[in-house]
């Protein structure tokens, strides 16, 4: 197979966290979108960064969590819960390195 035949532009996927604790809280689950595929300076990103400093983990994965229009959701001083923000990053983190 040639490699060109791997590259194709990122694809928006939906990403759901529907565990009972979530749907409970707010009543449904939560959805977020992400791209399927990252360049290479955010992988790098990922893998660079030290167990020991989640707050670095956290602001790469804030570039990631996105609506369903690929927008960032975490804009203009928004942010997410903090008990939200850490399952979009598991989510994240867990669809990223598949």
């Amino acid at each position: 197979m040639k490699l060109s035949q791997l590259a194709i532009k990122p694809q928006l996927i939906k990403i759901t966290i529907d565990d009972e604790v979530t749907v409970k809280q707010f009543g449904e689950a939560l959805e977020f979108w992400c791209y399927d595929r990252q360049p290479i300076s955010e992988f790098m990103k990922f893998a660079t960064i030290s167990e020991a400093n989640t707050s670095q983990l956290f602001e790469v994965c804030s570039e990631l969590i996105l609506d369903e229009d690929g927008n960032k959701i975490m804009v203009d001083g928004k942010v997410l819960p903090t008990t939200v923000l850490i399952k979009c990053t598991n989510k994240v983190v867990e669809v990223l390195g598949k």
